[in-house]
């Protein structure tokens, strides 16, 4: 496959730019333009972020796409599916009010915000899957495959499970509805080691299948009759004491997240963004957010995502970890194994090169890029 164009532009600004004209500037670049976007509906999808969790990406980016879109001629809306797990986005009316209270609404963005599997996760729409190995009918929303045109718009970051929480993961998990997060998370269940368990229950307090409960001597004990492997309870323990049995099930989540962005973007016009600053260890979908383990970055646009989270690791592999992080906190730690990958030293048992590396398999894109400064 041949290399893909994926455009770049730093987030420094001289007196009289700001980021959202350099934000303009890149989509222009990039090619955006070049959609006919004339009378189309066009999913914006995007995480509104978890409350209590203050790095999800500020309406005023959302806004600027969705102004992009409206000049000329598209009818754009903002759009994420519920959650798997416990939470404030769980249903679309929770969703929404979670998405109100961190400033996205009509008013801040330009546009309408969507939940796109409707008021219980429930209303989707079975998608097949061209070259799918693990998956042959992804359930998307329905809101999302309704749209003529779709765009991603990504706070690129660390992520507790798949390592990076770029594009297709924003694509890829994000479109699903709750049963198709099911289907993508499924393969694996974490398990307890009793050696490094403290008993302070974070666990429990995250878990939304109610899985989690605790022995005589306090320590954590997972059901996994109820547990759906969703990973929350491997992020919150400050203790390493959770983890995934199998690095098979890490990459077996990988290969579905590729494969179920496949579903959503083939066959119809798709453009991607993706913001890589307030670079988290873990995802938004946390009520809470430690802080960055990287410096801030700059934005990135491409047709292809599997180019623009390549391009995006790379240029966070190139940078030196930010003091007091995670990151720099775990390889100060005895016994630290370096892996010589940022993403895989904050967060033991993540991995991203299998969803990469699968998806440019089953032809979601090309790992090989052309990085274009604007």
């Amino acid at each position: 496959m041949p290399a893909s164009n994926v455009y770049f532009t730093d987030f420094h600004c001289p007196v009289g730019t700001s980021q959202l004209v350099k934000l303009r500037r890149l989509m222009e670049k990039a090619g955006a333009g070049e959609i006919d976007f004339e009378r189309k509906l066009v999913c914006i999808k995007m995480h509104f972020g978890e409350p209590g969790n203050l790095n999800f990406l500020r309406p005023n980016y959302a806004k600027t796409v969705a102004d992009f879109v409206k000049e000329r001629g598209g009818v754009p809306f903002l759009c994420d599916c519920n959650t798997l797990y416990a939470g404030r986005r769980k249903n679309a009316r929770e969703h929404l009010d979670a998405a109100y209270e961190n400033g996205f609404s009509p008013l801040s963005t330009g546009c309408q915000i969507l939940i796109g599997d409707g008021l219980r996760g429930l209303d989707d729409v079975e998608v097949p899957v061209s070259g799918g190995e693990y998956i042959k009918t992804a359930k998307i929303g329905r809101a999302v495959m309704d749209a003529d045109v779709f765009i991603s718009l990504t706070h690129f970051k660390g992520h507790e499970q798949a390592g990076i929480g770029g594009a297709i993961k924003n694509i890829g998990m994000g479109c699903g509805s709750r049963r198709g997060k099911m289907e993508q998370h499924n393969s694996g269940k974490p398990r307890v080691s009793t050696r490094r368990c403290k008993a302070c229950k974070a666990c429990a307090r995250h878990c939304g299948q109610d899985a989690i409960s605790y022995g005589e001597n306090g320590q954590a004990v997972i059901d996994h009759d109820k547990c759906v492997g969703c990973g929350r309870c491997i992020g919150v323990c400050n203790f390493d004491a959770i983890s995934n049995p199998s690095w098979d099930t890490v990459q077996m989540l990988n290969c579905k997240m590729a494969e179920y962005a496949k579903a959503v973007v083939d066959g119809r016009p798709c453009f991607h963004i993706s913001l890589v600053r307030d670079i988290s260890p873990n995802c938004d979908c946390h009520g809470e957010n430690d802080v960055p383990i990287l410096p801030d970055v700059g934005m990135f646009a491409s047709f292809d995502p599997v180019a623009l989270d390549q391009a995006c690791t790379d240029a966070c592999l190139k940078q030196a970890p930010l003091p007091g992080g995670q990151l720099a906190r775990r390889m100060m730690t005895e016994g630290f194994i370096d892996h010589r990958d940022h993403f895989m030293n904050t967060t033991e048992g993540s991995e991203w090169r299998s969803c990469l590396e699968h998806a440019e398999k089953i032809g979601l894109g090309s790992r090989e890029y052309e990085l274009v400064e604007v």
